[in-house]
């Protein structure tokens, strides 16, 4: 793609749309931050705030919020690729969930456009410990979750940024699927362990019925649906079904994936969970 081509990064703000405009940006390359406080602003819900955010633009980080799961999502991303091939965009980087067969949907209806495309499938991010509704239970000492004991590859979301910028500035990543993971998987209880060590504070883990997470969340005031989401994400995609390592991150950089244990280092030190380090 060259120099001057314009990409849209919708979920601008977000925790991989951020740090790939980061990325383009100190390579030189344009961005249009795609958010409803943006200039123009880009609403996955109003559609017609598409064509001002689309206008001119080369190629798209497709971001979709609140998550490819949700009622309707498959049908607002199918109209999404079409106008934006329309408009002119040829490159395509979804952003997709592992182990979603709503995720899966989205990635069939960009493969079935004729645009080049490329897939980032992620496993649940590093980054939702302290970017996330994790980070808040954790600062008070106890992360209490409706988990199993499954591990899970956690990815960080510095990769998935490497390669979605990988994706649009290098050749050889056309009509890929990378599914993206880190390089062992942890359980809950073995990240807040780690995170404590880190730390050098008492945090512990708990695992919780689905009701009494659903019970806290209502009394946290989080609207209906965005709770059904978090325990369909928590209860169902953690089940196991992503326990396995995947080797994206390789295929597409030709090195290995950022270590959890790097992640908790870097972040400890920032002081954002507290302790030795605040």
């Amino acid at each position: 793609m060259e120099n001057n081509a314009l990409t849209l990064i919708t979920g601008g703000n977000g925790k991989t749309g951020r740090r790939l405009a980061e990325r383009l940006i100190a390579a030189g390359r344009p961005v249009r931050i795609g958010s409803r406080n943006a200039t123009p602003a880009f609403d996955w819900e109003d559609r017609s705030t598409w064509a001002s955010a689309l206008d001119g633009v080369s190629a798209v980080y497709v971001a979709f919020q609140p998550d490819l799961s949700v009622p309707g999502a498959l049908e607002t991303l199918t109209a999404f690729y079409a106008q934006a091939l329309a408009a002119g965009a040829r490159k395509l980087i979804l952003l997709s969930g592992r182990g979603e067969a709503e995720a899966e949907e989205a990635e069939r209806a960009l493969q079935a456009t004729d645009a080049d495309w490329t897939i980032l499938r992620a496993s649940w991010f590093s980054q939702n410990f302290s970017e996330a509704h994790f980070l808040e239970p954790l600062q008070e000492g106890e992360l209490a979750l409706p988990v199993g004991p499954a591990p899970e590859p956690f990815i960080d979301v510095e990769d998935i940024a490497d390669v979605a910028f990988a994706a649009l500035t290098q050749p050889g990543h056309s009509h890929r699927l990378y599914e993206l993971t880190g390089p062992r998987a942890l359980t809950f209880a073995d990240v807040v362990a780690e995170i404590a060590a880190a730390t050098g504070r008492e945090i512990t883990f708990a695992a919780i019925p689905a009701q009494e997470y659903r019970a806290a969340l209502e009394e946290a005031q989080v609207p209906a649906e965005m709770s059904d989401l978090v325990l369909y994400l928590l209860t169902t995609i953690l089940d196991g079904r992503n326990t396995q390592i995947a080797h994206g991150v390789r295929q597409a950089l030709g090195r290995e994936p950022r270590d959890f244990s790097e992640y908790v280092r870097q972040t400890a030190a920032t002081g954002v969970w507290g302790g030795t380090h605040a």
